[in-house]
């Protein structure tokens, strides 16, 4: 497709994700960075990244710095004489000596039109504010946070409907194609850089534990959305008789009462009082158990569910 010599930066499933479409395409990746191996699981064995993985599968060069403040990092990385980097979701900063070093500099993909959301969590923060739309942005990548000039932009609707999931899997099927056209426009000069209007930005922090506990004091609407944001990066989750229950899928209802009470619950599942309006649980997950519909449980445990009982 195009003789440009690339190296691609990424670490998880996201990244391996663009990394396969640009195989497909046909394009030359010279070499892969990812971030070092990690323990995981009871025994804590090193795994390898979904990129490191894929990588491999295809018997290409792989690097995994801890970082790049060493020279011989850099060197090594200059020695590849690459045309282009591209980085997805990599996970590590990239100082300006490293972004100076490809012919056509860096570019990123990410998760959203921006400048709309900078930052760690683009997905979530734009369902969770109800926006009605979201997308992918390559960009050419500078010292700041998402902030270097807009190459091309990809976008599609947020509805009542789109959870963190679901969009996930959407963004993955536009990135990669977006991603294979900028690098063929690219090769060819045709790619145009935008800047940023930096008074438009929003900064989507990295989601934390302590957010996904549901406050009932808040509106139906919000707690909807944020609910099918965190599915399933951060999964909401609320107590109830001493026990953690994570909620999977809900939506905003007129019903009204005690934010936290329990109104009604059945095969459409579980209904509680919020600060305006109520929410109508249709999925969630009991301690020790997987998700599943709120209709199963109350099937195989009748008697959990009280009404005007609390959540908390």
């Amino acid at each position: 497709m195009t003789d440009l010599n690339i190296i691609f930066a990424g670490t998880p499933a996201f990244a391996a994700s663009h990394l396969q479409a640009l195989l497909d395409a046909g394009l030359s990746v010279c070499a892969v960075y990812t971030q070092p191996d990690r323990a995981s699981g009871r025994g804590k064995k090193l795994k390898p990244s979904p990129v490191k993985e894929l990588a491999q599968a295809h018997d290409l060069p792989v690097q995994q710095p801890d970082n790049f403040k060493s020279v011989d990092a850099v060197e090594t990385l200059a020695a590849y004489k690459p045309d282009l980097m591209i980085v997805v979701a990599y996970g590590l900063i990239l100082p300006k000596n490293v972004l100076s070093i490809p012919r056509l500099g860096c570019i990123n993909v990410h998760a959203s039109l921006l400048p709309r959301w900078r930052g760690a969590a683009p997905v979530e923060r734009a369902i969770e504010a109800g926006d009605p739309e979201t997308g992918i942005t390559i960009m050419q990548m500078d010292e700041g946070l998402d902030t270097g000039d807009m190459l091309l932009k990809k976008s599609l609707p947020v509805d009542d409907n789109t959870t963190g999931d679901s969009l996930r899997e959407s963004l993955l099927e536009i990135g990669g194609r977006a991603l294979v056209e900028a690098v063929a426009a690219l090769a060819k000069g045709d790619l145009q850089g935008q800047s940023q209007d930096d008074t438009q930005a929003c900064y989507a922090q990295k989601l934390s534990k302590a957010e996904a506990h549901i406050d009932w004091q808040q509106p139906a609407e919000t707690l909807a959305r944020k609910i099918r944001a965190f599915n399933s990066s951060n999964v909401c989750f609320a107590s109830y008789r001493g026990e953690r229950i994570k909620l999977w899928l809900a939506e905003a209802c007129a019903q009204s009462g005690q934010p936290g009470e329990i109104l009604s619950f059945g095969k459409t599942g579980l209904c509680v009082a919020c600060g305006q309006g109520s929410l109508n649980i249709s999925e969630l997950q009991l301690p020790n158990s997987r998700k599943m519909p709120v209709s199963a449980i109350i099937n195989g445990r009748p008697d959990f569910f009280t009404a005007g009982d609390h959540l908390e």
